[in-house]
């Protein structure tokens, strides 16, 4: 019985092919730089906005046509919509897949209940696993949707809500582990506030730092030796999370004695959101040696909000995979589809429309990326421009070598600064457009 009788595997038949159900730019097998395209990306389809999505908004209920479910929180039909998913990811040809907890089991009506659901659901995660070789890039728990977690979760004023938590997670990792997860990650969707006069920042923070360790602790207790991941949101729900952006975490990670174990799973809405663009948020994390997974998607310029859409930008793609391939990849990490199909595209086959569109993006914006990095014009451009800070008083600064008392001394001297050099943003984004032009 399949879910999808008239959608083949789907593969590579090269740019001029006009079959809407293959790939015109993502081939595999195809080496760059050394790896393959399917290494580089490593593609995850999440299993939440492409299996639990409705299409619903606060405006209306879904739309999403799913022949396959029965629209009840039976533990069945969670397991029936297991095997409907690994034949979407198998004929996708995606190697990985995400979940969250709630997502692919029901709560029960109590947490032994809760826990005995994922179990039941995860025998046939794990069987699907090995029937298809597909794996799992990373578990979480949600920890956001159940009204328990209102004030948040390990950030909540109620020390119950944060037990809770600890538990959930506690399984979560358990269940994660025995997938073989290579990644667990935490988003903070309600560890945050609302309004600074009713909250105590430090205390919550303070938490949230225990809670992580408890985390590391546990994970160390199991055996379980995937990355644990944060993934940075700087609000909605709340007004305010605490990990808002990269910087943010990167800078809690290390007031906390946390940066040995966790690094960042950097989303392209969420960066928005934060008024940066993707290519910040990968090169911060990148520098700073925190860069360890993506989420793969993009917002709508005219809309303030988490969109989720699927990205097929590959002004986007291209910077992306810049970034990611000057820091040397992802690591255990992957590019991992986390958006959903518009309202409107409710019927079955706009799922796999939508994930080709978004392999194919990135992987033309992985080719125009390389062709960028082996003509080594960028890369000059940029050295050039720093050229005073390789030899001279540039480098005895950056050596230490000198204090305001030498630089002083330096200028009194010289008496003026040499002439400042054209930054050529024009030129460069026109030297983008070629090699878009060109793969």
């Amino acid at each position: 019985m399949t879910a999808f009788p008239d959608v083949p595997v789907i593969q590579y038949e090269g740019p001029q092919s006009d079959n809407p159900l293959a790939f015109r730019w993502y081939n595999p097998d195809e080496v760059i730089e050394g790896k393959t395209m399917k290494d580089h990306m490593r593609f995850s389809i999440v299993y939440w906005h492409t299996f639990r999505g409705t299409g619903a908004d606060p405006f209306g209920p879904g739309t999403a046509v799913r022949p396959w479910d029965d629209g009840s929180e039976s533990v069945e039909n969670a397991q029936k919509r297991a095997v409907v998913a690994f034949e979407l990811f198998t004929k996708l040809q995606a190697p990985y897949y995400a979940w969250h907890d709630r997502d692919v089991a029901p709560e029960g009506a109590n947490l032994r209940e809760t826990h005995a659901n994922l179990d039941a659901v995860a025998d046939v995660l794990e069987e699907q696993q090995k029937a298809t070789g597909v794996k799992l890039l990373w578990g979480t728990a949600n920890m956001f949707s159940n009204p328990r977690f209102m004030h948040g979760a390990a950030t909540s004023c109620n020390a119950d809500v944060f037990a809770y938590a600890g538990a959930q997670v506690k399984k979560a990792l358990e269940v994660t582990k025995r997938l073989g997860g290579e990644n667990y990650v935490f988003w903070g969707g309600r560890e945050g506030y609302q309004n600074l006069y009713n909250t105590d920042m430090k205390r919550e923070l303070d938490h949230l730092a225990k809670f992580f360790h408890m985390a590391v602790d546990y994970a160390k207790s199991i055996g379980f030796d995937g990355q644990f991941l944060i993934e940075p949101k700087p609000k909605e729900p709340t007004k305010h999370q605490y990990d808002s952006d990269a910087a943010a975490c990167m800078n809690f990670l290390r007031a906390y004695d946390l940066d040995s174990h966790f690094k960042l799973n950097i989303e392209t809405n969420h960066a928005t959101l934060a008024g940066h663009t993707m290519m910040h948020e990968l090169d911060y994390a990148g520098m700073q040696g925190g860069l360890g997974s993506i989420d793969a998607n993009t917002g709508d310029l005219l809309l303030g909000w988490d969109t989720d859409q699927f990205p097929t930008d590959y002004y986007l793609t291209t910077q992306t995979m810049l970034m990611i391939m000057k820091h040397g990849g992802i690591g255990t990490g992957g590019v991992n589809f986390d958006a959903k199909v518009r309202r409107e595209s409710f019927e079955p086959i706009d799922l796999f429309h939508a994930h080709i569109g978004g392999m194919d993006a990135f992987a033309k914006g992985l080719k125009i990326a390389a062709a960028i990095r082996a003509s080594g014009e960028l890369a000059d451009f940029v050295k050039n421009r720093y050229s005073t800070w390789d030899s001279g008083i540039g480098a005895k600064i950056e050596a230490g070598e000198v204090g305001f008392a030498e630089l002083e001394a330096y200028m009194l001297e010289k008496g003026e600064v040499d002439a400042n050099q054209s930054g050529r943003q024009e030129y460069l984004e026109h030297m983008i457009n070629k090699y878009i032009d060109r793969v």
